[in-house]
């Protein structure tokens, strides 16, 4: 029988001392965004399953097995978003992005994938993402690698590797796909079963395998960037230049594909030694879909970060845990009638911006100034039946234990935020 206490497999319970990290990482994402022209926006956690079948492609690893899907009370097919592109695609694509005027947009909130739980993969996992929307520019690619690296930076997670690559136009797959097939061919026997059943279905699928018995068969796949026309390596030369202009460290891996059908030009992903064999901490490029009910693809540029890896990189940095808040003020009262005055008291300062902590109910001196430092409140003022009648009580201040009288009707002017 299942514990009652403990989630489903694969998700995880976020307590008030962990959300403050959590909280501190998605504001300080809010604010380098904004430095670049981006506003959040929400889309639902569900869409409908086609989305994510015409936006992803019914071929891949995403689609084939990790969806959760499910049928409303209509019969329609629905799916929990696992990524965010494809929903907020879909939003998009009802403005004027479909004639090429660019929106800049980031997300944050939970994906859902069936995978197998592992450190840093969840069945329920959270992701920050960016999507640049409507424009084609090598410069556009390169400033929203470059918006990464800094949020990245900012947040303590540095160290990492960025590795790029190009995956073309449509157009330049065919000679790269006829390329690595028959590079592939004679060798699928001694490969896992899914680069097996990629070697028909998706053949670049076996580019992103992790499978020991596939890499050195992968390592000595024919570049396919390589077969790409011109204009196509000119577009990802011009990436490169401008990542290079503005001194950010890359690494070209012509390997690296990403897991998506989307994609094309500009691929890549960050890397970083905190995380161990799963090291992937944030990836994208620029992509089309070709979403339900459009007669043309949406395009743009965007990436995604998962918050559970990125704080596992921040431990493995040993970046200080944020804080949660604690009260400016506990309220001590020795008495009925204290208490009455306190939970007066508490509606006032909480009205004028003082967080405050009290008992419910009447509780000893003792018990309350365990409370008082269990909650690491900053200040505690105490209060009786004798300073009721004096109209002055005491004020502690609880990291140096000094402590001074006050009238009572000062108390608001005297917490020092």
């Amino acid at each position: 029988m299942a514990n009652n206490s403990m989630p489903p497999p694969g998700t995880g319970d976020i307590f008030p001392d962990e959300a403050a990290t959590w909280l501190s990482l998605e504001n300080t994402a809010r604010r380098i965004f904004n430095l670049y022209g981006y506003g959040e926006i929400r889309t639902p956690i569900f869409e409908f399953t086609e989305v994510f079948q015409r936006g992803l492609g019914n071929e891949t690893e995403v689609v084939q097995k990790e969806m959760y899907t499910f049928e409303d009370r209509g019969g329609r097919s629905l799916t929990l978003r696992p990524e965010g592109t494809a929903g907020v695609m879909r939003s998009l694509s009802g403005t004027d992005a479909m004639n090429g005027v660019e929106h800049r947009v980031f997300y944050i909130g939970p994906m859902f994938r069936g995978e197998r739980p592992s450190a840093g993969r969840r069945r329920q996992f959270h992701q920050i993402g960016v999507e640049n929307v409507g424009r084609v520019a090598p410069a556009l690619d390169a400033e929203s690698i470059a918006m990464l690296c800094h949020f990245l930076n900012e947040i303590g997670a540095g160290g990492f590797k960025l590795l790029l690559n190009t995956r073309g136009i449509p157009a330049d797959r065919k000679p790269a796909e006829d390329a690595l097939r028959e590079h592939f061919a004679p060798r699928v026997d001694s490969m896992c079963e899914d680069c097996r059943n990629r070697l028909e279905r998706n053949v670049w699928r076996i580019l992103d395998c992790k499978c020991p018995e596939c890499q050195s068969h992968i390592a000595a796949a024919p570049d396919a960037a390589s077969l790409f026309a011109a204009p196509s390596r000119e577009y990802f030369d011009q990436v490169c230049q401008i990542l290079t202009d503005w001194n950010i460290d890359f690494t070209v891996d012509p390997r690296l594909v990403r897991g998506l059908d989307y994609y094309v030009h500009t691929v890549f992903e960050l890397t970083h030694t905190g995380l161990g064999g799963q090291n992937a901490i944030a990836g994208g490029g620029r992509y089309e879909l070709n979403l339900p009910g459009m007669n043309r693809p949406v395009c743009g540029v965007g990436y995604a970060a998962g918050m559970e890896r990125l704080l596992m990189v921040r431990d493995a940095m040993n970046v200080p845990k944020v804080e949660p808040p604690h009260p400016d003020l506990y309220l001590v009262s020795l008495g009925g009638k204290a208490l009455e005055k306190n939970r007066k008291l508490a509606d006032e300062l909480r009205h004028n911006g003082i967080s405050v902590a009290l008992e419910a109910e009447e509780k000893s001196m003792k018990s309350q100034m365990r409370s008082a430092d269990r909650l690491k409140s900053r200040y505690v003022f105490i209060l009786g039946e004798s300073e009721l009648e004096s109209g002055e009580a005491v004020l502690k201040k609880m990291d140096d234990g000094s402590q001074q009288t006050i009238a009572i009707d000062s108390l608001k002017d005297m917490i020092v935020r």
